[in-house]
């Protein structure tokens, strides 16, 4: 475990940093952490790839929990291996919740941006490109990737005093992965911020009729950057999904990130998400400028329309 913040952090509360996080264990499978809560000095855990194999792209996994608990392991453990097969490092964030007393569209997103901060200035030591870190988000973890994909400057702006030990490292995801999301800054009670012309291009996925509050707010992040031209954003509304913790006929309940889906094609959105990814550079070898980074680059040149 890394800390996202040195102990002296005006971002934490210092009296609550040495509580012991919370870990609700998985009652069959020996080890496993289910989720996690009593978050307050949050941190990031760093699962690199073998050299060999190593694209040198990174994708920090943020979990859901309606911001009351931590899923960390259906929608963040369960992606190392995953990513690892394609050559992809996984790093998984463990931020502060609004169950613990904080503000997820505060804490919560300061935690997302500082983690590809983090990310970034640990990239030489790890073997990761600077240029190809990301982050994706579930559910309550989708709002602050939302959120994190089109807030970096005003974060970096205000954390770019001398004595931080970051400064000058951008916290701006390289790519940004939305997964049956949360509200994002572009949901119709919010007031939209600016979108930066460097904003990262994105992928969205979730359940339709069946998901229709969390499909909505992927539609409105999804027409925000498609009103404005943002280049290589996608989306894919399944017509059949619902959303994780929903229960179903036999009493059972909806499980997220990975699972199959009772063999549905909302069950197989991560093959979209890789094809995606692969499509625009992000699992060539470390070094080659993505097509994505030349898309940002054409687009942020050109005049706003």
């Amino acid at each position: 475990m890394l800390p996202l913040y040195p102990p002296d952090s005006p971002f934490l509360e210092a009296d609550r940093i040495r509580e012991p996080e919370q870990y609700n264990m998985s009652q069959t499978v020996p080890g496993r952490i289910n989720s996690i809560i009593n978050i307050h000095n949050p941190s990031i855990e760093v699962h690199t790839v073998d050299r060999g194999l190593n694209t040198g792209a990174a994708v920090i996994l943020v979990a859901g929990g309606g911001h009351n608990t931590l899923n960390v392991g259906s929608e963040s453990a369960d992606f190392v291996p995953f990513f690892y097969n394609y050559g992809v490092n996984t790093i998984i964030l463990r931020n502060r919740l609004r169950h613990d007393g904080y503000n997820p569209q505060t804490d919560a997103v300061n935690d997302a941006l500082q983690a590809i901060r983090l990310v970034r200035a640990y990239a030489k030591e790890w073997n990761i490109d600077p240029d190809k870190i990301g982050i994706m988000g579930f559910s309550a973890g989708a709002e602050l990737t939302a959120a994190a994909a089109v807030l970096f400057d005003d974060f970096d702006k205000k954390n770019a005093d001398p004595g931080d030990p970051l400064a000058g490292t951008t916290s701006r995801p390289d790519f940004a992965g939305i997964i049956y999301p949360g509200p994002s800054p572009f949901a119709r009670n919010r007031t939209p911020p600016p979108i930066p012309r460097n904003v990262p291009p994105a992928f969205l996925a979730c359940g339709g009729t069946g998901d229709r509050v969390h499909a909505v707010w992927a539609v409105e992040y999804f027409s925000a950057m498609l009103a404005m031209g943002v280049p290589n954003v996608e989306m894919h509304i399944y017509g059949n999904g619902r959303h994780p913790g929903d229960a179903l006929p036999d009493g059972s309940h909806m499980t997220g990130g990975l699972t199959d889906r009772n063999d549905t094609p909302f069950g197989t959105w991560q093959y979209r998400f890789i094809d995606w990814f692969r499509d625009l550079g992000f699992l060539q070898k470390p070094g080659i400028e993505t097509k994505a980074a030349k898309d940002v680059a054409l687009f942020a040149s050109q005049p706003a329309k």
